[in-house]
């Protein structure tokens, strides 16, 4: 199993088990503003996403975790990686947490958990973060992670900004340890 620890999260990969409190997280309007361009999602949406993810997993050894705070049982947000691009075969690096745990820097050291296993255990070499142009909380969570300004981009009537990270300049990622 794909399980991340930091000093003060885990991160595990999602299960069939989080659908519901994904779908708690995911439909919450502070979370789904920037994450769904304001939509709510079905539930059945997110059992295709937590399926996807598990399947990733088995299949590329990469997909979405689930985040912890240490100790918790709760869900307090989810992480992971996605292929993009034309052909999608770029690595984007995705993450939220619900309200109640922002403004804690749990976002950055997510971030950063992701992209050490992103370059440790993938081998990547380049590692892309993107969001809406509004979302100045997380552009500052992905420079906080080390990630460089790459650009604005529309993908059909969206508008998103890129951030991205090298493996040489990985030197400032915090350090966390994959277990299993």
């Amino acid at each position: 199993m794909f399980i991340l620890q930091t000093s003060r999260l885990w991160l595990r990969p999602f299960a069939r088990e989080d659908v519901d409190v994904l779908h708690r997280m995911w439909t919450d309007p502070d979370v789904r503003r920037y994450l769904w361009d304001d939509a709510i999602i079905a539930r059945d949406r997110v059992a295709g996403e937590v399926e996807d993810s598990i399947a990733s997993f088995a299949r590329n050894g990469f997909g979405m975790w689930v985040v912890l705070l240490s100790g918790a049982t709760e869900v307090s947000g989810f992480g992971g990686f996605r292929r993009f691009g034309a052909p999608p075969t770029k690595k984007e690096l995705m993450y939220g947490l619900m309200p109640a745990v922002w403004g804690r820097g749990y976002a950055t050291e997510v971030v950063e958990a992701l992209l050490r296993f992103g370059f440790d255990q993938l081998g990547e070499e380049r590692i892309w973060a993107r969001t809406d142009p509004p979302n100045v909380a997380s552009m500052r969570v992905m420079e906080r992670a080390g990630m460089s300004y790459a650009g604005r981009e529309c993908e059909g009537d969206i508008e998103v900004v890129t951030y991205v990270k090298e493996r040489s300049s990985d030197r400032s990622v915090g350090s966390d340890r994959s277990v299993g």
